[in-house]
């Protein structure tokens, strides 16, 4: 399974801060572009992606969201309906429904908890994943050796901070997917595709 982890300096992390105007709302319509890059294919929902992603905005950071959709059973029992317009009412709902102190499932393969990008590395460099962080001046995608069950990690327009940077770029191996600069979704997407041709 292919992971991804997505980082948002001003993505919200209480529900109530998410409006309307998504743009406003910390950008979290990034997010939701990320999430549409993840999982959707053309009449249907991929089964082999797993995201991650980590709110570092107000009033309450930093909080990780799980992201591995049930597609299998009754849908309202076992599996929720997921579409591309219901995303950010998803979001909402996992922010609001955020416990304390645990791991909240919030949706079937919906999950919340508060954790930090860093602590979420490091324990999935500790179940000993692959790690590749998104960077300009890392080695060509198209070229480089992928390990299967390989974890992607890129941030928002804003970039991940210096200090996170810095540790991640210890233990993961510098990946550039071109010249030219995407979008946090449209760089999902070509992962995706470069991941799909070589059957990982």
């Amino acid at each position: 399974m292919r992971q991804f982890i997505y980082y948002s300096r001003t993505a919200p992390t209480s529900g109530g801060k998410i409006k309307e105007d998504l743009q406003k709302a910390g950008r979290l319509d990034i997010a939701i572009h990320t999430v549409i890059a993840a999982f959707f294919l053309s009449h249907k929902i991929r089964t082999d992606v797993k995201l991650h992603l980590v709110f570092a905005g107000p009033p309450d950071p930093c909080k990780h969201l799980e992201l591995k959709p049930v597609t299998e059973g009754e849908t309202g029992v076992d599996k929720i309906y997921i579409n591309k317009s219901n995303i950010s009412t998803i979001i909402k709902k996992m922010l609001y429904k955020y416990r304390e102190g645990i791991k909240h499932e919030v949706f079937p393969g919906f999950w919340i908890e508060k954790k930090s990008l860093l602590q979420l590395v490091s324990e999935l460099q500790k179940e000993n994943k692959e790690l590749y962080i998104l960077d300009a001046k890392g080695e060509d995608i198209r070229s480089l050796d992928i390990k299967p069950n390989p974890v992607f990690i890129l941030g928002d327009h804003v970039g991940l901070p210096d200090k996170e940077l810095r540790r991640i770029k210890s233990i993961a191996i510098p990946v550039s997917i071109g010249k030219e600069t995407y979008f946090a979704s449209q760089t999902v997407a070509i992962v995706n595709n470069e991941l799909d041709r070589r059957q990982l």
